[in-house]
């Protein structure tokens, strides 16, 4: 369980890690079950946006929008989602996001121009951010066993959503591109139910949030830097994520195979691969590195055949699941900000990153040709790294008090990761 200042309680198992993961109540695995789809709906256009383009006879840089008005409304919800969370509690919060995102994703599925589109995904992206901001904290609070089999089912609950996304648009997809907006609203139809039924009521905390809170906190210089080499390092990622299935013009199916080892490899090395080469190496060591190899394989991909394309897109699933990981424990380690104040901040600057390169990634191919949008985000992977070796000294000083309460026990996405 949490205390109020967003710590561990007394007497919790974070470190321990006592239980099994698989023995929880039926409130985490429904909690747990509708962050799998919350988490889908981040990939789930990937395999159908030339299908959309044809079906709504949009170009390129109007398609890839709906990633835009997506993550730019996430940006903006992560100030709010604190506000409404510690007012409402967290059993309201995600049944109001839940309750948008089935709403929005069934509407999207109806829209008659690429206009209508994109604007049910910025709806769709609020109820994304109200839920998934709030999903770990409430298995954390509901889990049996330990904050580390909660952190650590949650963390699985994410990289199989980021997987079977592209995997769930490509077999609905490959019918009609309007199939898996209707199969999200659906799945997660499903979600509000198994939530209303199985969790509990949680308990606010004994202070609120306020909407200034997140801002507040990027006063400290760690966070700050943690969260503007993230900015740059979201902008390689989305590119790769929304850009490059233009590049690719494969069909829905091998489309979403692509993704879906891309996504495999993204929760692996995240869960599994990232703790074992942080204890190794330190976190800034590992960090720098993959940003620096996350160039590479993009420039590789911007520039080589159709074949290399391919390979280095799933590779990059590596390199992201590295880096999200990193990324989060830095950003909820290195201040003395509650650790929901501190990941709000931190997501609110790197979420616009996210926003910004489905738009401009287009754009540079309308401007000059298809591999300068590469280029570009290499430069970006490695401003990233420049700027944790130039702030290393911040980065890293993560005071030993301060661990037990920000150990990882909020990484929240792909997001939060």
């Amino acid at each position: 369980m949490i205390n109020n200042t967003g710590g561990p309680a007394e007497g919790d198992t974070f470190d321990a890690g006592a239980g099994s993961i698989l023995r929880q109540p039926k409130a985490v695995w429904a909690t747990a079950g509708a962050s799998v789809v919350a988490f889908m709906g981040i990939g789930l256009v990937d395999p159908i946006l030339p299908s959309i383009a044809k079906g709504l006879d949009a170009t390129p840089s109007q398609v890839s929008l709906l990633f835009t008005s997506y993550f730019l409304i996430t940006a903006v919800a992560m100030l709010v989602t604190g506000f409404v969370s510690s007012r409402i509690g967290g059993k309201k919060t995600l049944l109001l996001g839940l309750a948008l995102v089935v709403v929005f994703a069934g509407l999207a599925g109806t829209s008659g121009s690429v206009g209508e589109l994109v604007g049910f995904r910025a709806g769709w992206g609020l109820g994304n951010a109200l839920f998934v901001s709030t999903a770990l904290a409430v298995i954390v609070g509901a889990a049996a066993g330990g904050s580390a089999a909660a952190i650590l089912l949650y963390e699985s609950a994410l990289g199989l959503g980021m997987a079977c996304g592209p995997l769930l648009g490509a077999l609905l997809g490959n019918a009609s591109w309007r199939y898996p907006f209707f199969g999200t609203a659906f799945l997660m139809a499903v979600g509000f139910l198994c939530v209303t039924a199985f969790l509990k009521e949680q308990p606010r905390p004994a202070k609120k949030t306020s909407l200034l809170d997140p801002i507040k906190a990027l006063g400290h210089g760690g966070l700050a830097s943690a969260a503007v080499s993230a900015f740059f390092y979201n902008y390689t990622f989305f590119t790769v994520l929304a850009f490059t299935p233009f590049v690719l013009n494969m069909t829905p199916y091998k489309s979403g195979a692509v993704f879906f080892c891309w996504g495999l490899l993204l929760a692996v090395f995240s869960v599994i691969v990232a703790p074992r080469m942080q204890a190794r190496f330190g976190s800034l060591k590992v960090l720098g590195g993959s940003l620096v190899l996350l160039a590479a394989d993009v420039l590789v991909l911007g520039y080589g055949n159709h074949t290399a394309a391919v390979v280095c897109t799933i590779l990059s699933g590596a390199f992201i699941g590295v880096n999200n990981t990193v990324y989060t424990e830095l950003a909820l380690g290195v201040s003395d900000a509650p650790r929901p104040v501190a990941s709000a901040g931190y997501n609110f600057v790197r979420w616009f990153a996210a926003a910004a390169a489905p738009y401009f990634a287009p754009k540079i191919e309308e401007w000059s040709d298809i591999h300068i949008p590469f280029v570009v985000a290499a430069i970006t992977a490695v401003i990233g790294a420049v700027v944790v070796y130039v702030r290393r000294n911040a980065l890293s000083h993560e005071a030993e008090e301060l661990q037990p309460k920000h150990a990882t026990e909020d990484s929240v996405t792909v997001f939060a990761n």
